[in-house]
């Protein structure tokens, strides 16, 4: 199977998590910072925070099917466990935001975080599983960023029981790792293509 009606129905998931993470935001009852401020509280951060990390996520899935070659039920329904994670994000973060950063709510994001970042690595290892799937694995190499991840989300919530604030400063942490562009893929394809025309 090709995987252009796996891409599209993802695609359609992050979009709809993306909308809902929106609605959270109350608008505010003036025109001044105070006023955006009193409205959202930490919401609005909250909400940047997570947005990078659709983004991130629905960047990464799109070079990574740029490289599969094929689709198995096996990669289906790992790519369906990845958007569950995904999907809860909206609830993790608007509490998070409705607890003003306490402990509880903010390892529960960090369980929310690791367990997408879990989800992503198994749907990785479904692909390399398939026809083809040696591809991906070159082009991802050693995947530096993937294995450090978790190690940051593990340490949020650890500091999370000491001090809420510190757990987003970790979740901060990989999401601007993850901000630097990863250009794997593309240097794997623009290498295969340059192999096969010369």
């Amino acid at each position: 199977m090709t995987s252009s009606r796996l891409e599209a129905f993802s695609d359609g998931v992050l979009a709809v998590i993306i909308t809902v993470m929106v609605l959270e935001l109350h608008v505010p009852h003036g025109d001044s910072v105070q006023a955006l401020w009193d409205a959202t509280g930490v919401g609005l951060l909250t909400y940047l925070l997570s947005f990078v990390y659709v983004g991130i996520y629905w960047s990464n899935h799109h070079h990574m099917f740029q490289v599969a070659e094929h689709v198995d039920g096996a990669v289906l329904w790992a790519n369906l466990h990845l958007l569950f994670w995904l999907s809860l994000f909206p609830f993790s973060t608007a509490w998070v935001d409705e607890s003003g950063v306490a402990r509880t709510p903010a390892v529960v994001y960090g369980v929310n975080l690791l367990a997408a970042a879990v989800a992503y690595y198994l749907l990785q290892l479904a692909i390399f599983r398939t026809t083809g799937g040696d591809r991906l694995r070159s082009a991802l190499g050693g995947d530096w960023k993937g294995k450090l991840s978790p190690v940051f989300y593990l340490s949020g919530i650890g500091l999370a029981f000491v001090e809420p604030w510190l757990a987003e400063v970790c979740y901060v942490a990989v999401a601007m790792i993850w901000l630097v562009p990863d250009r794997r893929v593309e240097r794997y394809l623009a290498a295969e293509r340059g192999g096969s025309t010369g």
